[in-house]
């Protein structure tokens, strides 16, 4: 994974969710807000206290999470 800085993780916060640099703002509705058609500036203007890189990096962890990996299974008789 990149690194990214701004997503945070911590069980007291949101019950552990992705969040943007410790707040109480989850990566999920930065990501809801994005699919709906809000752009980077409509978010940050509805949420002052976040900044463009905050909206990159919720990007970039949804892709991270979203990428397909096939693990096919080993049949029992071959060992």
């Amino acid at each position: 994974m990149q690194n990214l800085d701004r997503i945070t993780f911590n069980p007291k916060i949101m019950a552990g969710q992705a969040c943007i640099r410790g707040m109480r703002v989850p990566v999920s509705l930065i990501l809801n807000l994005l699919a709906n058609g809000k752009t980077t500036e409509e978010i940050i203007e509805d949420y002052p206290y976040l900044e463009t890189e905050d909206i990159q990096q919720s990007l970039l962890y949804g892709a991270w999470l979203a990428r397909e990996q096939y693990y096919p299974k080993i049949s029992e008789t071959v060992r």
